[in-house]
């Protein structure tokens, strides 16, 4: 019998209630927003991360549409109902939703989490390991344009409109490395590189030997 995924997903509205009922006994939301297209390690390693930053973890999965609208449109490769169960699946995460914004906005300003996290690319001349919290005062200070602390997070505002959210209601927000050379983008030139334009050599030989069978089984047609 198939196992049924252990995360179930959520509709807004009540994942909103279902946040807001825990946050209230003292526990700390983590949220964070994706496309989770192709599911590979620096997925899993970003979303462990997340989760040990509070007590559970909430996810938001672009639909289609955004996707297309996002990465162009032979994006997704994998359907959505299908990429928010391989990511409800995941151990770390405790909730997914589905959102159809190009921006997370309308979900973060619903679920209110304690923290929002994203990845560090919004860290203008990052390096790998770069990680920045910061903190209701911190997050305003910078959008409204002190950097005295952070000089590399100018026009953040700009590049991560979710920010302004967090900050109107008093969350934090995590700026969190990945795994360098994963993502996938470089998982999808990979396989295109292999296996792309022509088979690769394993598959040219299979290839060339199906072909006497097939002459054999036309012949008695």
């Amino acid at each position: 019998m198939r196992q049924q995924p252990t995360t179930s997903i959520w509709a807004l509205d009540a994942l909103a209630a279902e946040v807001a009922r825990r946050q209230r006994t003292g526990e700390r939301g983590v949220f964070t927003n994706g496309v989770f297209d192709l599911l590979h390690q620096g997925h899993l390693r970003y979303l462990q991360d997340a989760r040990a930053l509070g007590d559970f973890l909430v996810v938001g999965v672009n639909d289609d549409e955004s996707v297309r609208r996002i990465k162009g449109p032979k994006r997704p490769l994998v359907p959505e109902h299908e990429r928010a169960e391989l990511v409800g699946g995941l151990a770390c995460v405790d909730y997914v939703t589905v959102f159809g914004d190009n921006t997370a906005e309308a979900v973060v300003r619903a679920l209110r989490p304690s923290i929002y996290l994203k990845g560090a690319d919004y860290i203008r001349g990052r390096t790998d390991d770069a990680t920045i919290t910061l903190r209701p005062d911190e997050l305003r200070a910078v959008l409204a344009g002190d950097l005295r602390v952070h000089p590399e997070l100018a026009g953040l505002a700009e590049r991560l409109a979710e920010a302004r959210v967090v900050a109107e209601y008093g969350g934090t927000l995590c700026l969190v490395s990945g795994v360098p050379d994963r993502s996938t983008s470089a998982l999808i030139q990979r396989i295109v590189e292999r296996y792309g334009s022509g088979a690769a050599d394993g598959d040219a030989s299979s290839e060339n030997r199906l072909k006497p069978q097939r002459a054999q089984r036309a012949q008695k047609r």
